[in-house]
């Protein structure tokens, strides 16, 4: 399960530190093996490897015929990389990925309970201020009388 949001900063190289509780906990599940994508939010999306397959599957199931679907299977699929951690648990974000999600020198890392989002500093920072705003919360309908 991962958690938390953590502020990462990028090398040179485009690579980022994963933080050591979720890089142990990456080693355990997938032996670092992991996949990396674009999400419509223009963020990114790192599934351990495992976690990953079944996305994918589900995704290029859908009708190549119907505009919506094949446009979500180029970008989930057609940005989709196999990466692994390094011996210093460093992931590298190729330079396509990077320009996708206008990521530079800081991001942030963003637990999603099965991923995590990686995030642009300024766009995460923009996407909080509409969710406090009140711009994004109007709660779908399968929550509706859900309380926290």
């Amino acid at each position: 399960m991962f958690r938390g949001a953590t502020s990462l900063n990028l090398d040179a190289k485009g690579r980022l530190a994963v933080p050591s509780k979720h890089r142990d906990a990456l080693l355990a599940q997938c032996a670092g093996h992991l996949v990396l994508t674009a999400h419509p939010h223009r963020c990114l999306l790192l599934y351990p490897q495992p976690a990953w397959e079944p996305i994918q599957s589900n995704v290029m199931s859908l009708s190549s015929f119907d505009k919506q679907s094949s446009a979500l299977q180029r970008l989930l699929v057609g940005y989709a990389e196999d990466i692994e951690l390094d011996g210093a648990g460093r992931l590298l974000v190729s330079p396509a990925l990077r320009e996708f999600a206008g990521l530079e020198k800081q991001a942030m890392l963003v637990g999603q309970g099965s991923h995590f989002e990686l995030w642009n500093i300024e766009a995460w920072r923009a996407q909080l201020e509409r969710v406090m705003s009140g711009d994004d919360m109007s709660l779908p309908n399968e929550l509706e009388g859900f309380s926290l």
